[in-house]
């Protein structure tokens, strides 16, 4: 088995390589190491045009809740165009690029898997809190993207699987200060967790919206 992780040296995509190498062959991608800009596409199509060969599973796990010091929001008042634009691009966008440029490492004649963290916060039927406007909405945003190319994906890769998965609270610098009265795991939990429910996931349920439990989120 070959996988590909987009975002390896994270809490939780440095966890998945290490649960994946127990699998096979993994390769590694990040900003740290490698310069792999998610929100730059000539970074990306570059950095991924240096891969090659075909892979059973890839994940994009990257994302972040603060982005340049701004907190989520937990008014209309503090929304600012430069933030939101922010959690759009790393959150929602970066994911979409490299969806976009890994697909030609997908094999056509069997199972290939693309699983990409979300977070139940990007839920719209799911939201009585309020509050994390950009979050919520890049969050929401990416669902609507992994899904909508779910269907494209399917006509030239009928046995792929796409999927947006949320992996509960994890503990890594990105729930940092957010976890209070939140149940936590660790990332190599939070690793197996998705890696299980990816791999139940079946081509008929591409584009789906599942928990770290494998439970369907509601859009």
């Amino acid at each position: 088995m070959r996988s590909l992780v987009i975002g390896a040296s994270g809490g939780i995509g440095a966890a998945l390589v290490e649960v994946l190498a127990l699998r096979g062959e993994v390769v590694g991608l990040s900003r740290r190491e490698d310069g792999l800009d998610v929100t730059d596409e000539g970074s990306v199509a570059r950095v991924m045009q240096g891969v090659s060969g075909q892979f059973d599973l890839v994940f994009v796990a990257t994302g972040a809740l603060e982005i340049g010091g701004a907190r989520p929001e937990k008014a209309l008042r503090a929304i600012t165009a430069d933030a939101m634009a922010a959690q759009f691009a790393l959150n929602a966008i970066g994911p979409a690029l490299v969806v976009k440029h890994a697909i030609r490492l997908l094999p056509k004649d069997r199972e290939a898997r693309i699983g990409v963290l979300s977070a139940r916060v990007g839920s719209i039927g799911d939201n009585a809190l309020g509050g994390w406007y950009s979050y919520r909405a890049a969050k929401a945003a990416v669902n609507q993207i992994i899904h909508t190319a779910s269907i494209e994906v399917a006509r030239s890769h009928p046995l792929a699987v796409l999927a947006c998965l949320h992996p509960g609270t994890v503990e890594t610098e990105l729930t940092l200060g957010y976890t209070t009265g939140h149940p936590r795991r660790t990332p190599q939990e939070a690793a197996r967790n998705l890696l299980r429910v990816l791999d139940e996931v079946t081509p008929a349920q591409s584009g789906c919206f599942v928990d770290w439990q494998g439970l369907p989120i509601p859009w």
